[in-house]
Order: C-alpha cells, then sequence, then structure tokens
C-alpha cells in the first residue's frame, strides 16, 4: 500500500511559471536521491481562461469550471495535496475547495502567515489587476492584523506591463519598472513586498531584486514540500529576501 504522499498541481497559469513551481518544490526538498523526491501529477492547462480578465469583467470566459474538472480529476487520482501555481486563481479558493474533494494549500493566506511570523506588518503588494481589484489579499493581511499597501496608478501600471508584456510574452523584465514599483510602495511603508503573481517569481529568479520581498510561489512551493511530509532544507526556511 502507497504511504508516501503525492502533489497535484493545477498547472499552465501561466505554463512556464508552472515549470518553475516544479524546480522550486524540486530545489527545496531535502533529498538525496531520485527516490526522495516528491511524487506529483501536473495538468498543464494554459487552456484555462484569463484569471484577471474574468474578475475585471464577467462577461469574459469563466476559468472556474476547467479549473474545477482538473482539480476533480486530481481527486480522483488520489492526491495529497492540490497546489495552484496563480496567484489570481485564489480568487476562486472558495468554491473550489467546495467542488474539490483534495485538499487545496491556500498560498495567499501561508504568505500573510510567513510575513507575521517573521514580524512584519506593512506590507506592499505587487500582483495583477485581478489580484488587486479582488482584494484576496487585502483581506487576509487584514484578517492576520497586518496592514496592506497597494500601487498607485502608474505603478500598477508598471507591474501589470512588467506580468503580461514582459514575463508572459518572452520578453526581458524591463527593471526600471520593477523597482520603480517597489520604491513607491517603500515609500508608503511597507515593510516587505509580496509577490503576489507567479510571472513576478521568474523576475526573482532571473534578476537581483534585493532585500525585502517575499514571493507567494516559493510559499507554495515550500508548503507543498511540508504539507507532504517531505524534509525541508534549512535555507528555505525563511523566504524573505535579505539582500
Amino acid at each position: 500500500m502507497k504511504t508516501e504522499k503525492t502533489l497535484g498541481v493545477i498547472g499552465g497559469l501561466g505554463p512556464i511559471a508552472t515549470a518553475h513551481f516544479l524546480e522550486l518544490v524540486i530545489n527545496m526538498t531535502d533529498a538525496k536521491s531520485d527516490q526522495e523526491h516528491l511524487d506529483m501529477i501536473i495538468y498543464n492547462t494554459p487552456s484555462i481562461p484569463d484569471r484577471t480578465n474574468y474578475i475585471l469583467d464577467n462577461a469574459q470566459p469563466n476559468p472556474l469550471p476547467q479549473m474545477l474538472s482538473v482539480g476533480q480529476a486530481l481527486a480522483k487520482q488520489g492526491v495529497s495535496q492540490i497546489a495552484i501555481p496563480c496567484m489570481t486563481a485564489h480568487y476562486f479558493f472558495p468554491q473550489l475547495e467546495m467542488g474539490i474533494s483534495a485538499p487545496i494549500i491556500n498560498s495567499v493566506a501561508e504568505t500573510v502567515r510567513h510575513l507575521r511570523e517573521n514580524g512584519i506588518e506593512k506590507v506592499g503588494l505587487m500582483a495583477t489587476d485581478g489580484t488587486i481589484r479582488s482584494g484576496i489579499f487585502h483581506r487576509e493581511l487584514e484578517k492576520q492584523g497586518l496592514c496592506p499597501i497597494v500601487p498607485d496608478e502608474k505603478s500598477q501600471a508598471d507591474v501589470m506591463h512588467l506580468i503580461f508584456r514582459n514575463v508572459k510574452s518572452g520578453t526581458p523584465a524591463e527593471m526600471d519598472r520593477f523597482f520603480s514599483a517597489a520604491d513607491a510602495l517603500r515609500h508608503q511603508g511597507a515593510q516587505a513586498i509580496i509577490l503576489g503573481c507567479t510571472e513576478l517569481s521568474l523576475i526573482k529568479r532571473d534578476y537581483r531584486i534585493g532585500a525585502g520581498f517575499l514571493d507567494a510561489m516559493e510559499v507554495l512551493a515550500q508548503r507543498s514540500v511540508l504539507t507532504c511530509e517531505k524534509p525541508l532544507k534549512d535555507a528555505y526556511r525563511c523566504l524573505i529576501t535579505k539582500n
């Protein structure tokens, strides 16, 4: 009888972010051989409609039915936990949790908890318009006693440009836009900044961004390792960047 836990992944939102998530899980696991790594079943489904488009305009195609279908398929395959490497998709978390029998890791709640446990009180957020508009991080930050800080209109436009015109389009990140948005959040009092979109995780992977950032997808990878009862490397206990 199988005793090892299996992680299910509702992926493809977007595809390269899912590939990076897989790499993060592997790198974070304190394994000495192939056999000590975590079993995963990954559905890479980029055909799922855009989450931000639907959140901003409910007349657009709804991604929920396809996400539910993938999650239900994973549950039937016996996964122990489900991870969704897309922060905007967490807008649908209550419906997904209700409609899928396997437990789903709440990356938003886990990210905020990580900040709180590391003494952060004022938190900046870099994310899609859909995530900002939905308030999923705002509500969780306030629920756990932290103060959310969001970009001004120009800075938010820069963040969206980075996500959709740079990373999703496969072009180099315009880092002047990144640092301009981050500096604006710091000027508003942010002690740390959540990278609340998986495309921003790729910017962190490829560029030096400095101290005081927390990548929500790294939190999701960390929790995936721990909830599936694999050993975590000590270097990944605290995920807030130091330099």
